[in-house]
């Protein structure tokens, strides 16, 4: 071999180490995503003016309803849960049984040995609950609400929640009147 042949390997070697390493190859694409699943569509919008929505509420919650009769201006529905069974009249309603403007719930109680004198003294110191008896003696625990399309699904749900205080609170006045009376406000 000659100098110049000798002296060109060092300088091959170098160009070879001063040039840029090889690209690896370019990683393998991601399969092609699926396309996102499709959004449930939107559900019913809430309308506390129509009673399938309260009762879609209910329902929700564990209870079993059904429309029992309709009225001229009124729906009426039974409500069966492991709380109570109660009733909701919707009234003002349009033709369709639509656009209502109150609901009144009544849930009959077991029969006490409450008074009128004492029924009337709980409907005093109750701000959302009436009590009331029948023409058969049978006490009934009432509240009412009126109803906006502008009510929300949480507010129909804090009247529900009140229902449910009216309901312990008439069980607890039928169990003991003179008890609950001495520590009514």
């Amino acid at each position: 071999m000659t100098l110049r042949a000798l002296l060109i390997v060092p300088a091959a070697l170098a160009c070879l180490a001063a040039a840029p390493a090889p690209k690896a190859p370019p990683a393998k694409t991601p399969a092609a995503k699926a396309p996102p699943a499709k959004a449930a569509p939107p559900a019913t919008p809430f309308d506390a003016t129509n009673p399938q929505s309260l009762m879609d509420l209910l329902g929700s919650a564990g209870a079993n309803v059904q429309t029992s009769r309709k009225e001229e201006d009124a729906v009426f529905v039974a409500v069966t849960s492991t709380a109570a069974a109660f009733s909701l009249q919707f009234a003002g309603c349009n033709p369709q049984g639509r656009a209502c403007r109150a609901v009144l719930l009544d849930g009959p109680m077991a029969k006490s040995p409450a008074t009128t004198a004492q029924i009337n003294a709980f409907n005093q110191t109750s701000v959302m609950c009436r009590l009331y008896q029948d023409r058969t003696g049978v006490p009934h625990v009432l509240y009412s609400a009126i109803l906006f399309r502008s009510m929300t699904r949480d507010d129909a749900a804090t009247h529900l929640l009140a229902w449910q205080g009216c309901l312990a609170d008439g069980r607890d006045f039928l169990r003991d009147p003179v008890a609950y009376l001495a520590n009514a406000a």
